[in-house]
């Protein structure tokens, strides 16, 4: 753990930033509970999920001051669990998605943190709004009080992931956006030097996945 806080606070002095204004997200997906906590017990307070069935198998056993991502994309049925076990939700890509999450979050008397998601590499079988839609999506999670819209996110193809960083800060400068959650275990340096504010690691932390 201390080791990957270093090499983020690194990447952050040599782009001139505070390490302060990078936020880690331990991505915790197939790992047991126990690792979960252990990496509280070592510092962690972000932890992200992939999926709401996991999530719904971890969170609520994780200490309170601890904060909860999903991070990747859910089927319109799981919007209520979503909104009732996160904190902060790092994937609407669509109008859709965003009128169920603050429906969801509405019922639960809350207020959800969002990122949307864009697809800069175009991938089909990536989610994710196009670039050229990402204004009007933007536009319609303004709309929306139960929703609290911090930035953009997006995860590029492999390779040379660099541009796409570059690519997703203009567009949300472009829509008047800070948040940037950009970054992964290979990549998370490169996303840091570009104005990543959050980025999602889990395999540099825990190791290769079963």
């Amino acid at each position: 753990m201390a080791g990957i806080g270093a090499r983020i606070d690194a990447a952050a002095h040599r782009a001139g930033r505070d390490p302060s204004s990078v936020t880690m997200v331990a991505v915790t997906k197939t790992r047991p509970l126990d690792d979960v906590l252990a990496a509280y017990a070592a510092g962690v307070r972000h932890f992200g999920e992939n999926r709401v069935q996991e999530a719904e198998a971890k969170f609520p056993k994780l200490p309170g001051d601890a904060v909860k991502h999903l991070v990747g994309p859910i089927q319109s049925n799981k919007t209520n669990k979503a909104a009732r076990l996160a904190d902060v939700f790092h994937a609407v890509d669509s109008a859709d998605l965003a009128r169920r999450l603050a429906r969801a979050a509405g019922n639960e008397g809350r207020r959800l943190t969002v990122y949307v998601e864009v697809n800069t590499g175009g991938e089909v079988t990536k989610a994710g709004v196009a670039p050229g839609g990402a204004s009007a999506l933007v536009d319609a999670v303004r709309a929306l009080p139960e929703l609290d819209l911090l930035g953009l996110m997006a995860i590029p193809p492999p390779g040379d992931t660099r541009p796409h960083f570059v690519a997703l800060r203009g567009l949300a400068s472009r829509l008047g956006l800070t948040g940037l959650s950009m970054g992964m275990s290979d990549d998370f340096e490169a996303a840091i030097e570009e104005g990543a504010t959050v980025v999602r690691v889990g395999t540099a932390l825990f190791g290769s996945r079963s």
